[in-house]
């Protein structure tokens, strides 16, 4: 690969990837050929202007090599991002603040797709995150978001906690509180959550408020 990034002279060059991005000899990995070819063949939602220019990505990597692999991925000349957060961990004699990835098994690299194979050749990458087959770029927004949110914390020193991802319509269950063990659909989650319960046959619903924080997505 050469210093800035580009893909190693042995790649396909970019016209002649998009070209013949359908077709399952010419994918760098198997893994990747046979979702790209489905995809084209059912005429989905996918589109080979993906592979047009470098974009964001996730990749997942192996447990606990998330620092490593942002490494090696800059040193092989990729722009790689891997947030980071302090948090007090108490040692036998002290506390301390240690950085731990925000994202557990996932860092993020910008890449062009032609480079797709360079990028999970890198030691401690399992593969480059791939919704329903395909890699999927992420969202500028969503990525500003994050590094604001890290900039943040650093400010504040506040802790981030997990949290369940929902999206309006998901399926969710009470796991707490006197709903505990109800079943229903997300219709908002702005400020206290609004959930319904719905009977089917005979066309009805009903719905409540509820602490988003008592929720866990089924979807």
């Amino acid at each position: 690969m050469d210093s800035d990034g580009s893909a190693e002279s042995g790649a396909l060059p970019r016209d002649s990837f998009l070209e013949n991005a359908t077709r399952t000899d010419r994918m760098p990995r198997d893994s990747f050929k046979s979702p790209v070819k489905g995809f084209s063949k059912a005429g989905s939602t996918f589109s080979t202007e993906l592979y047009r220019g470098a974009r964001w990505y996730a990749c997942r990597t192996r447990a606990r090599a998330e620092k490593v692999v942002g490494k090696l991925l800059s040193q092989a000349g990729f722009e790689a991002y891997l947030p980071l957060v302090q948090k007090e961990r108490q040692w036998s004699d002290r506390k301390k603040r240690v950085a731990f990835p925000l994202f557990p098994g996932y860092t993020f690299v910008r890449f062009d797709l032609n480079q797709y194979d360079d990028v999970v050749r890198i030691h401690g990458i399992v593969d480059v995150v791939r919704p329903n087959g395909c890699p999927s770029p992420l969202r500028e927004e969503e990525l500003e978001s994050v590094r604001l949110l890290v900039a943040g914390i650093e400010e504040t020193a506040v802790e981030p906690l997990p949290a369940d991802f929902f999206d309006i319509g998901d399926s969710v269950l009470v796991t707490r509180g006197p709903f505990r063990g109800m079943r229903g659909l997300l219709l908002e989650k702005r400020g206290q959550a609004r959930v319904a319960i719905r009977l089917t046959a005979i066309r009805q619903a009903v719905s409540v408020h509820l602490d988003l924080s008592t929720l866990r997505s089924l979807a």
